[in-house]
């Protein structure tokens, strides 16, 4: 019996497999593969706090995403840079963020949790943080909903 069930097993799966409705094709030539020099991985840079001050650490990685950004910023400083004393004013749940380009080319920035209570230094951070990623360092960020109202912001240079 045992026999039987895998031949029947082994004959519906040749069934499915042929009865699929795909038909082989000739090679379709697309032209010649891609080449040339790939962009290189650049480092970004982060605003964490030491001192009651916001300062700028380098993490190495690629093109990321401002809200990918963000939400590394948010996990907290690694361990290295816990011990050099940097910290984070941004809680946890305040990822993920939401980034949106408006007109002007002002950045609204949401985040997940209350943002009314986020510290100035938090705001700073996120301002900051973002506005590295932009060519020359130079945008108009909003933090939605973040108080006090001071938008848009730019990072202090």
């Amino acid at each position: 019996m045992t026999r039987t069930l895998r031949r029947l097993a082994a004959g519906l799966a040749l069934v499915a497999v042929a009865g699929c409705g795909v038909r082989p094709s000739d090679v379709i030539p697309v032209g010649r593969p891609p080449s040339g020099a790939v962009a290189p991985a650049r480092a970004t840079k982060l605003y964490l706090v030491k001192d009651d001050r916001l300062q700028a650490v380098t993490r190495s990685g690629g093109r990321w995403h401002p809200a990918d950004v963000l939400a590394v910023l948010a996990s907290g400083p690694t361990a290295k840079e816990q011990a050099q004393g940097y910290t984070t004013d941004i809680p946890l749940d305040a990822a993920p963020f939401t980034v949106v380009s408006e007109p002007g080319g002002r950045l609204v920035v949401t985040p997940s949790g209350s943002s009314g209570e986020l510290s100035e230094l938090a705001v700073g951070q996120i301002v900051c943080t973002v506005a590295a990623l932009l060519p020359g360092g130079l945008g108009e960020i909003t933090v939605a909903d973040a108080e006090p109202t001071v938008d848009p912001r730019t990072c202090p240079r």
